[in-house]
């Protein structure tokens, strides 16, 4: 193999392990497909669940790819649910979330409002896969998203960034390539530990007071590395590691956020921690 050919292996690796930073499940689901029951506007909270739910994809994923069982999951458990786009990048369609981050924030505050004023609810809560579980950090922590939401249900969320499993060490190697990243897709960039965004979003504190915070993550995460660096500190905090839960739940980025049924049922929970059920491997069935 030629030298130039084994020097550009590695940066392959980080690119192909950046692009993992979400979950589109299929392509083929454009933004625009039927939302297959939720985002339905006309819907009022009931009162045993009383905020409606917000899904906030991650990195690469859109509205409908990132929550085709998590939404009829908590739809048919009552709740109103509802997801949005956000960060779309000019030309790009169906891939969303590779925005800066402070300007998708604010397309979720705006979002919120909407659905606040259809539901007629006082609060929302958020659930947020990767990428959807840290940025709507900035919206409570810089935005006044704290007055708004009760609950922020983070699904492998990038609390502190990512090392991509030790691959962004290697960017100093590549003269150009973190500019790149900044320059075409500026929220992998801020995803990257060390980022001024993570700097500033963690500076004083995780959290802000009056909003519950739940962790849900896998030791088997690839993507939002090391793991731990998911858990977030503070007075009301739930950090929860599945494979307590589940010894054989082998889930990672992609799956914990878009198929496992054990991270849905904690999120049901958290959801609604007054009537929480112990979550066991048999919750998969439920």
């Amino acid at each position: 193999m030629l030298p130039w050919k084994r020097m550009f292996r590695p940066l392959a690796a980080l690119l192909l392990a950046t692009a993992a930073l979400t979950v589109p499940a299929s392509a083929a689901h454009a933004s625009t497909a039927p939302s297959h029951g939720w985002n339905d506007y006309s819907c009022h909270p009931s009162a045993a669940h009383p905020r409606p739910v917000v899904l906030v994809h991650g990195t690469l994923g859109n509205s409908i790819d990132n929550w085709l069982v998590l939404a009829p999951y908590l739809e048919h458990r009552g709740y109103c649910v509802f997801s949005l786009n956000y960060g779309q990048l000019p030309g790009v369609p169906v891939f969303y979330g590779l925005g800066s981050i402070d300007k998708s924030a604010e397309q979720l505050s705006a979002y919120v409002d909407r659905v606040l004023a259809s539901t007629g609810a006082a609060k929302v809560d958020l659930v947020g896969h990767s990428q959807g579980g840290m940025m709507p950090r900035y919206y409570l922590k810089f935005l006044g998203g704290a007055a708004k939401v009760n609950s922020l249900v983070g699904i492998a969320p990038s609390n502190h960034g990512t090392t991509l499993s030790g691959l962004t060490h290697l960017l100093p190697y590549f003269p150009g390539a973190e500019y790149l990243l900044n320059a075409a897709t500026p929220a992998l960039a801020q995803q990257i530990v060390g980022s001024d965004l993570m700097k500033r979003l963690n500076a004083g504190g995780d959290t802000v007071p009056g909003v519950h915070y739940t962790v849900i993550s896998s030791k088997y995460d690839e993507v939002v590395t090391p793991y731990r660096s998911q858990f977030l500190s503070g007075p009301d905090v739930k950090n929860i590691l599945l494979q307590n839960l589940c010894s054989l739940d082998f889930s990672e980025h992609v799956l914990i956020g878009t198929t496992d049924r054990i991270a849905f049922h904690e999120v049901a929970n958290a959801l609604d921690p007054a009537h929480a059920t112990r979550t066991t491997c048999l919750s998969a069935l439920s």
